[in-house]
């Protein structure tokens, strides 16, 4: 086994005393503050054409609090100050990179409250984090140690919506190791009756963690919109309403980490399929199920461990036809509308819908290992060659019988994979008859 350099970072939740809670806040408040000024600073510089780049803002940060009017700065720590301004420039460089929109000033009611410290703003030693600015350290609820002999590099420390106080520690975890290799792959198709059906015929029921919470959100969310704008009565039943929000996430959160452990663990390929999210939850019928069933989340997950642990996961192209496929001869069926599912091929065998889809996904993610297409197509290289284009061009024909259907059936499927409302259909519908006219 190989030791990967892997920072990580371990949560936890602490009680802050009154003078904490209160220090802390005038520092959530002045680096919101520094943000926002250093952002229209740059946005203003823009508009005349010159450049600021992040010195130049910490100069201008310098200057700031010499003012009669921002003096207030100094009695924080300046530590999450500067660290604000690296986030800044962040920003900017993902903006320019074309990564990222262009950076939006923070909001007192709905922006994240966070605050930075590097190690220059923080103590640890013997189990006690004390931050700068600070007389006693933060009393820190030790769910899991952190790594012998590690320091972190940075500690940040947050309030959610629900009040609760969270501290992460950043650190590199020497304990991440590869996993021994193994000849073990699944293919996985993501959906809602099931949250994931594995191409070993294995389901995964989909836990709905906000259908069993509805009924007592759907309460809270009446209480708070009968009170008063700005009362204490108001601001209390917020905070019940995100506690429950709350309850939620971490029930969701925790179901796929020991999902997605369990099938890096058990697996050293992974196929999934390369879906568009944030297009899907346009469907109002469908909205609530599919952002409860968190399928970016899941992704995320299983990606990055995978690379923690020397694991492979391969994205197929989202226009890949996995359900109307027949895993067995490989004929194309002509539509599958999504209350069909159980069908019978023309070849005489059976399928579940689900599980046909995954056994396909994986067939084709096994194809990419083998010629080397692009994994993930949509999401990371835009443009890039899919997995589907590169098994049309015949690299390994012999691979699958995914390809077995007549030119004609695949040229229908293909011009079949967009909707009309999708704003690309004209582009793709091209690109894939060129794309077919050189097969």
């Amino acid at each position: 086994m190989t030791t990967a350099c892997v920072k990580r970072a371990y949560r936890y939740r602490f009680y802050p005393t009154d003078a904490q809670a209160a220090e802390l806040s005038r520092t959530f408040g002045c680096v919101r503050k520094v943000y926002n000024m250093a952002l229209a600073a740059r946005t203003e510089a823009w508009a005349r054409q010159e450049r600021v780049n992040y010195n130049a803002t910490s100069a201008m940060l310098t200057a700031w609090k010499r003012t009669e009017e921002l003096a207030y700065l100094n009695e924080v720590s300046s530590v999450p100050l500067q660290q604000t301004l690296r986030h800044l420039q962040t920003a900017f460089t993902h903006f320019f990179a074309k990564r990222a929109k262009y950076p939006r000033f923070k909001s007192r009611k709905k922006s994240r409250m966070s605050a930075e410290y590097t190690t220059s703003g923080f103590r640890l030693r013997e189990g006690k984090l004390t931050l700068a600015k600070m007389a006693e350290p933060l009393d820190i609820v030790w769910s899991r140690p952190l790594p012998d002999g590690v320091v972190p590099s940075t500690v940040t420390v947050s309030q959610d919506a629900a009040g609760r106080w969270f501290v992460s520690m950043l650190c590199e975890d020497p304990g991440v190791r590869h996993l021994a290799a193994t000849s073990a792959a699944v293919g996985i198709d993501v959906g809602l009756d099931h949250l994931l059906t594995l191409s070993t015929g294995e389901k995964i029921a989909n836990p709905r963690h906000e259908r069993r919470d509805r009924a007592r959100l759907a309460l809270a969310q009446r209480r708070l919109a009968k009170k008063a704008e700005g009362s204490a009565n108001r601001a209390k039943a917020r905070r019940e309403v995100a506690r429950i929000h709350a309850r939620i996430a971490d029930r969701r959160r925790d179901g796929l980490h020991k999902l997605t452990t369990r099938l890096v663990r058990e697996n050293q390929t992974l196929v999934i399929e390369d879906l568009t999210v944030r297009n899907m939850v346009r469907n109002r019928s469908l909205a609530r199920a599919i952002s409860d069933a968190a399928w970016s989340d899941f992704r995320s997950m299983l990606e990055y461990k995978a690379a923690w642990y020397g694991r492979e996961v391969i994205a197929v192209d989202r226009f890949f036809p996995s359900s109307r496929l027949c895993s067995a001869c490989g004929a194309l069926a002509e539509a599958m509308p999504l209350h069909v599912r159980i069908w019978t091929c023309g070849c005489g065998v059976t399928h579940d819908r689900d599980v046909n889809a995954a056994k396909n996904l994986l067939a084709a993610g096994r194809a990419v290992s083998a010629c080397g297409a692009d994994v993930r197509p949509q999401r990371r290289t835009p443009g890039g060659q899919s997995a589907t284009k590169q098994e049309i061009h015949g690299a390994t024909r012999g691979i699958s019988s995914l390809y077995a259907g007549e030119r004609q059936q695949e040229t229908s499927a293909l011009s079949m994979a967009r909707t009309p409302a999708d704003p690309g259909v004209q582009r793709g519908r091209s690109l894939r008859a060129k794309m077919l006219s050189s097969w």
